[in-house]
């Protein structure tokens, strides 16, 4: 019989405590003629929880340089950093007349953003596993777009 697992959520930045996030190993069994090795799955274990990664879904409202490829490539870039996140690749697209779209894969997951520069908003979401921080990201955000407002929901993702 299916059940429901639990979903934690947090409606503001304000709401979120910061807690201390261990990776934890497991034996990984190989194949023939290896012995039993130990390998991070980058599952989190917080506050008693154990969940794959955090994704948190960012609305920001009257936003800045939403059309400004550049600033959107550098704004992810330096959240990643912030977040102690891996890039891997980061792919960014211009559409006609206005509005980027993009893409940040990281080892520990990615980041993507869409924006309507016409209404000032922008929609990102940022999944993180392992030590990674994603909650890191939002004050480099908060300063490269200066969002009038700003929504920050967070879902704990595998949660075991």
């Amino acid at each position: 019989m299916a059940y429901a697992r639990p979903q934690l959520a947090v409606n503001t930045e304000a709401e979120a405590v910061p807690a201390r996030a261990e990776v934890r190993s497991v034996p990984i069994p190989f194949p023939k003629g290896n012995d039993r090795l130990e390998q991070k799955d980058h599952f989190i274990v917080r506050n008693g929880l154990c969940y794959a990664g955090s994704h948190l879904i960012v609305d920001m409202w009257e936003a800045e340089n939403l059309d400004d490829i550049e600033a959107i490539e550098q704004a992810l870039t330096k959240a990643i950093e912030a977040a102690g996140a891996t890039l891997l690749h980061l792919h960014l697209h211009r559409f006609a007349p206005t509005g980027v779209s993009g893409v940040a894969v990281l080892a520990e997951s990615h980041i993507s953003i869409h924006t309507w520069p016409e209404k000032g908003y922008a929609a990102l979401d940022i999944f993180m596993c392992g030590d990674a921080e994603p909650s890191k990201a939002i004050p480099v955000l908060r300063e490269a777009f200066k969002p009038g407002s700003i929504n920050v929901s967070e879902h704990k993702r595998g949660i075991i």
